[in-house]
C-alpha cells in the first residue's frame, strides 16, 4: 500500500464500532454509536401528532434531524441556533437521515404517530452521516419496540435492516470506512446507505481528486455491501442487549 490508515486497519476493514442502546433516560428510543473515533448520540422521539399535510391520512412519519456539538471538531464551531440558521450541509444530511429511514418504514402501519431521530455528533472524525443513519435505525427500532409494548402500533412498521458507510479511493488504494485523515486526502469519497436486502438506498459519490473508473467504482460498492452486512450484526446483537 502506498498509504498507510492511521489506526492500522486493513483496507476492507471497518473502524472499531459500538452501538450502545437505552443511552439516555427520556428517549422512547436511544443509541449512542461510536464509529471510531466519530460518536453520534442517535435518540428517538414519539408523539400521536403528524404533520398537518398527513392528518386523517392513517399513515405516520419518520423524520430526523443532525447537528454536530460545538467542540465535535479541532475546532470549536459556533451553534447554528446562535446564527440563527441551519447550514447547508445540515439541512442536506437531515434529509437524508429521514429518507433513509423512511425507505425501510411501512408508514400505514405505523400509524398516525411520528418518529423524529435527534443525530448529535459529540465529536467527529469522518463519516458522521453514516454513523448517524445506523445508529438512527437502532434507536428508531428501541423506539418503535416501546410503541409495540404500549400498544400504539398493530403491526411491526420496520421492513428491513438499514445502515450506512463510507468507502473511497486513498492513494490509488479502495478503502472501507474513512476517519478524517483519510477522507481528506481521497480522490474519491463514496456514503452508501444500504438495507438488509441488500438493496441501496442512497449513493453519494464525487471525485474530489482524480476521477475513478467502473472498476474501482464496482469496488467500492463490493467493500460498501461487506461493511454494511458487518454493521447489520451489530445493530441486531445492540438491539438483543
Amino acid at each position: 500500500m502506498s498509504f498507510a490508515r492511521p489506526s492500522g486497519r486493513a483496507p476492507d476493514q471497518l473502524r472499531d464500532i459500538v452501538l450502545e442502546t437505552n443511552v439516555t433516560r427520556y428517549a422512547e428510543g436511544s443509541c449512542l454509536a461510536k464509529f471510531g473515533h466519530t460518536h453520534v448520540l442517535c435518540t428517538a422521539s414519539w408523539t400521536d401528532k403528524v404533520p398537518g399535510w398527513m392528518r386523517g391520512s392513517g399513515s405516520g412519519w419518520v423524520t430526523g434531524e443532525y447537528g454536530m456539538l460545538p467542540r465535535a471538531t479541532h475546532t470549536r464551531g459556533n451553534r447554528e441556533a446562535a446564527r440563527g440558521k441551519q447550514s447547508g450541509r445540515t439541512q442536506e444530511i437531515q434529509r437524508l437521515i429521514g429518507r433513509s429511514l423512511r425507505s425501510v418504514v411501512d408508514l400505514k402501519a405505523l400509524g398516525e404517530n411520528q418518529i423524529t431521530i435527534d443525530c448529535d455528533v459529540l465529536q467527529a472524525d469522518g463519516g458522521t452521516r453514516t454513523a448517524a443513519i445506523s445508529g438512527a435505525w437502532v434507536a428508531l427500532s428501541d423506539a418503535l419496540t416501546w410503541m409495540d409494548e404500549k400498544r400504539l402500533i398493530r403491526k411491526w412498521p420496520l421492513k428491513s435492516s438499514l445502515g450506512a458507510v463510507s468507502v473511497g479511493v486513498v492513494k490509488g488504494e479502495p478503502m472501507l470506512d474513512l476517519c478524517y485523515v483519510e477522507d481528506s486526502k481521497a480522490d474519491s469519497d463514496v456514503n452508501l446507505v444500504m438495507t438488509g436486502e441488500g438493496e441501496f438506498v442512497e449513493v453519494q459519490g464525487a471525485a474530489e481528486g482524480a476521477p475513478f473508473s467502473r472498476a474501482e467504482f464496482d469496488r467500492l460498492l463490493e467493500l460498501g455491501e461487506k461493511g454494511c452486512r458487518e454493521i447489520f450484526a451489530l445493530q441486531e446483537a445492540a438491539l438483543k442487549g
